[in-house]
């Protein structure tokens, strides 16, 4: 979770024609399959792909991720004036949010586009229970990574690793019963 503060500002309301000022406000914010879900249902796109977002797909994002109840709508608007706030907040989308690593790991996939809809697939597929939907979402990707992985057939030995292993195997054998064959 992110916890961020949107400054005071102050700004002229054209209307009564007074400085107001804008107290500033803490909001929490969680990048999950929730506010992914959310997001996409609204916009009719996907959220992981490479495309750039514009300035309103991202604050509308970071207002679908928000958990903390009862926002003024007008922080979002200042939101967009921050540029540091918006750096923050996407470091924390890409933080990994996890400390398993993948090596040697196959694109066999190749750029196919993923939605929230696909990884709800993968999540029931693989029976990942519907609470881990509000996890870190690059934490739950993670999650359905390892299912993935472990649950794959083990790869069988080829012909010259057997016969090295069964060698190994006799040779142990040999030295531990004290015989010749």
């Amino acid at each position: 979770m992110l916890e961020i503060t949107i400054p005071e500002v102050e700004q002229f309301d054209e209307e009564k024609e007074e400085f107001v000022t804008a107290k500033a406000q803490t909001i929490k914010l969680e990048h999950s399959l929730v506010s992914l879900s959310k997001w996409e249902s609204k916009w009719c796109k996907p959220f992981l792909s490479k495309e750039e977002k514009s300035m309103a797909e991202m604050i509308d994002y970071i207002r679908c991720m928000t958990i903390t109840q009862n926002v003024d709508p007008s922080v979002y608007d200042r939101i967009n004036m921050d540029f540091d706030l918006l750096y923050r907040v996407r470091q924390y989308i890409d933080e990994p949010m996890t400390a398993t690593t993948f090596s040697n790991l196959q694109k066999s996939q190749g750029r196919r586009v993923v939605t929230a809809e696909l990884i709800y697939y993968w999540m029931i597929a693989l029976n990942i229970p519907f609470e881990c939907q509000k996890w870190h979402l690059n934490r739950l990707i993670t999650l359905i990574t390892v299912c993935n992985i472990e649950n794959q057939p083990k790869k069988k030995m080829g012909r010259n690793a057997q016969l090295s292993r069964n060698a190994r195997l006799n040779a142990a054998r040999r030295r531990q019963l004290n015989t010749k064959g």
